[in-house]
């Protein structure tokens, strides 16, 4: 999984996020520091006048009804990341203990988690626009 520090990078350069069912997210800044995952019935996405909320079904322990969208931030999966680079992206090859991320320009990106080699890949690629 992609880091934090990592998710806030790509928030800055990557398009808006459309919500959907699969996506993880977590809410920075707070004292929850668990990860959690858009699924129907559970957590959804919901288009409200003044924006988009992350609404919680059922979930009285957190006390949470809902929050808005930009309160949270995406945690983007390895074929979403691969989506970020578009054309941009060679191949990902496991080397030693852990995982490089290549583009077409040369560029290697590397890291012990495969998603999080993507995610440096992905942040250096949209750097550059």
């Amino acid at each position: 999984m992609i880091t934090v520090e990592q998710a806030r990078r790509l928030r800055l350069l990557a398009p808006r996020w459309e919500p959907a069912s699969g996506d993880r997210f977590v809410i920075p800044d707070t004292d929850l520091d668990e990860v959690f995952v858009i699924a129907e019935m559970t957590i959804e996405a919901h288009d409200v006048p003044g924006g988009q909320v992350i609404k919680f079904n059922g979930t009285t322990e957190w006390a949470l009804d809902s929050i808005a969208a930009e309160r949270v931030l995406w945690l983007p999966r390895e074929d979403q990341l691969r989506t970020l680079l578009t054309y941009g992206f060679v191949r990902l090859e496991v080397i030693g203990d852990g995982f490089a991320v290549e583009l077409t320009d040369g560029s290697r990106h590397v890291d012990t988690d495969a998603e999080r080699a993507y995610a440096r890949a992905a942040i250096a690629w949209l750097d550059r626009r």
